[in-house]
């Protein structure tokens, strides 16, 4: 029992460790790959898209994308921010901004060569916080990192 406990207990640690850094590095992954192809499904429906594509995408088909493409992101969690190259961005969860039919890129930015840019972060949740004692919070609670993800695109048409 003493073996186990001097050696047992530090290799349960460290592979509770690896387990969360992979969740988080696939978490990163994800969240990267669901935003650079909302960035491109976006910048190839400007204003002189050709048929059979459908020009002028609202902002809850980009969120789409993302849902499609993030599989394992909670969208209640993800927020994220649309940034046209001239104008006020738009941000919330992707819950809130997939019924958002507000055009993206707007009339004043949909002009090929103009950038468009997608943002998200994503609180990332360890369990790892209850190995950290001493920090004032209770032991269910967990330590939060935003993990943050942004791709910025040419309008290609």
């Amino acid at each position: 029992m003493l073996e186990f406990v001097l050696v047992g207990i530090p290799v349960i640690f460290i592979l509770i460790s690896l387990f969360e850094a992979a969740r988080g590095m696939w978490t990163y992954n994800t969240l990267s790959y669901a935003v650079r192809e909302a960035t491109r499904y976006a910048s190839v429906h400007g204003a002189d898209c050709a048929s059979p594509q459908t020009c002028q995408v609202n902002i809850g088909q980009i969120v789409t994308v993302i849902e499609n493409s993030g599989v394992g992101l909670d969208p209640g969690s993800v927020t994220a921010t649309f940034t046209p190259a001239t104008g006020s961005a738009t941000s919330g969860t992707l819950s809130t901004l997939s019924s958002n039919t507000t055009t993206f890129p707007p009339s004043g930015a949909n002009v090929a060569g103009q950038n468009v840019k997608i943002s998200l972060v994503y609180p990332f949740r360890t369990i790892l916080a209850i190995f950290w004692a001493g920090d004032g919070q209770p032991v269910r609670d967990s330590q939060v990192f935003h993990l943050g993800a942004s791709s910025t695109e040419p309008i290609q048409y």
